[in-house]
């Protein structure tokens, strides 16, 4: 046997022994202010418990809550346990594209959104976070902490975003050295799409790689203007206002090998479609095996002894003599 909380323990003893023997030691109030003899007058019945006896079980009562406290515990050993659920990654477009206002209140804002809304649709599963641009990051490494993740994401705002072209190969080898050990292996992108041939070789590599990869497009084919650090439009060297727009050849290569996509709209349905077509597609994968520590609580028992004893010391309170 041993204890799981066994600080409880410790931490009350010292000051269980000193209530004890001050209890002991100390005379009745009674005792101190009348005459033996009108005591023994006003005193318990020949009936009643000792007071000594009622004392002692008192205290074993006290004694017996602070080893429940304490949690006492026969550990039986090791069991592996089977945690359903899936691992996967999500990416999140930096790029300077993402300031644009064709969705409330720009790419970017809207982007996240989508991205705790995945989140809460997947309570129990891992996922981990990079951000990408010119150059792709880890936001947050695989977890289940679904409110920490909903935490990082939100702290993402315009000052991470990158002018810069996006290198999907630079998020290729990303992609590929996070989940190198997951199975299955899954990514989801949250972007506005990208230059054809450059996601024509990122899609390539995925495949190669068995990365299912899933899109959640971001923006409107009417597209709108790139807006700049300043926040002004972006303007091109022969003076002409940059348009982005949403380019959904991602999606379609994302569905070609495999996957799925979708474009985001206002609401839940879409990422919970999404989410519905990935859990069908892996519904008995399993994320892998844990070993959790076997064991017989057995706080119970000394906690129903000291309410048992607590019972019969107050029952025996002394009655007052006609």
């Amino acid at each position: 046997m041993q204890f799981v909380n066994p600080q409880f323990f410790w931490a009350l003893l010292v000051p269980f022994v000193v209530f004890a023997f001050l209890i002991s030691t100390n005379k009745d109030r009674l005792s101190r202010i009348f005459d033996e003899k009108v005591l023994k007058r006003l005193s318990a019945t020949e009936e009643s418990m000792p007071l000594a006896v009622r004392n002692i079980l008192m205290l074993l009562a006290l004694f017996l809550m602070i080893v429940a406290m304490a949690r006492p515990v026969i550990i039986q050993g090791d069991k592996k346990v089977e945690v359903q659920g899936l691992t996967l990654l999500s990416a999140l477009d930096i790029s300077g594209s993402m300031r644009s206002t064709d969705v409330y209140p720009n790419r970017l804002a809207f982007a996240k959104k989508k991205m705790q809304t995945l989140f809460d649709a997947m309570p129990s599963d891992e996922i981990g976070v990079v951000a990408f641009a010119y150059s792709p990051f880890v936001l947050a490494p695989f977890t289940s902490d679904k409110e920490t993740l909903k935490m990082l994401v939100e702290g993402v705002d315009d000052s991470y975003i990158s002018m810069g072209s996006t290198d999907y190969d630079a998020l290729g080898e990303e992609a590929k050295r996070l989940l190198k050990d997951k199975k299955p292996k899954i990514l989801v992108l949250f972007t506005d799409g990208g230059d054809k041939e450059a996601i024509t070789g990122f899609a390539d590599s995925m495949k190669e790689n068995g990365i299912t990869m899933y899109v959640v497009l971001v923006g409107t084919q009417k597209g709108a203007p790139v807006i700049g650090e300043d926040g002004k439009p972006y303007m091109l060297q022969d003076g002409t206002i940059a348009i982005t727009q949403r380019n959904d050849a991602l999606g379609e290569l994302a569905k070609e090998n495999g996957g799925a996509y979708v474009v985001a709209g206002t609401g839940k349905k879409d990422i919970e479609e999404l989410v519905s077509v990935i859990r069908h597609t892996y519904a008995n994968q399993q994320q892998g095996e844990v070993t959790v520590k076997e064991q017989v609580e057995l706080f119970y028992y000394p906690l129903g002894l000291a309410l048992l004893f607590l019972l019969i010391a107050f029952s025996s309170l002394p009655r007052r003599k006609r």
